[in-house]
């Protein structure tokens, strides 16, 4: 399994999308158009750790609602990105039993080496 997620209208997302070697057996999904679901959810979680990780608290919303101020349960973190794409610290590359989650250049170098170790 090798899911790209990522969201169509971020150029960072798009950036990272033409520096990774992603072949045609990886499923691209635009997560505002194709949103997640909780099983796909489940296994980032299980990949990662924590909810906590997967969420982006860049996100517009984070801020309108004040939610920094709040104290979030690992279960507020996953309805929140259940509830809207945005929540979703992207971009989020699953391959096999390895996720890669976020810009930072040091998580798109590890995902570029995974990559090119499976091919």
């Amino acid at each position: 399994m090798k899911t790209f997620y990522y969201l169509s209208t971020c150029s960072t997302c798009k950036r990272i999308m033409e520096a990774l070697p992603l072949d045609s057996k990886t499923d691209l999904r635009d997560i505002k158009k194709n949103t997640i679901t909780e099983k796909e959810l489940e296994v980032m979680k299980s990949l990662s750790g924590t909810y906590e990780s997967l969420f982006s608290k860049r996100a517009q919303l984070y801020k309108q609602r004040d939610l920094k101020n709040k104290k979030l349960s690992e279960n507020d973190y996953k309805n929140l990105i259940l509830e809207h794409y945005t929540f979703l610290k992207r971009p989020v590359l699953v391959l096999e039993n390895q996720i890669f989650i976020g810009n930072a250049s040091k998580t798109i170098e590890a995902a570029k080496t995974a990559l090119d170790e499976q091919s």
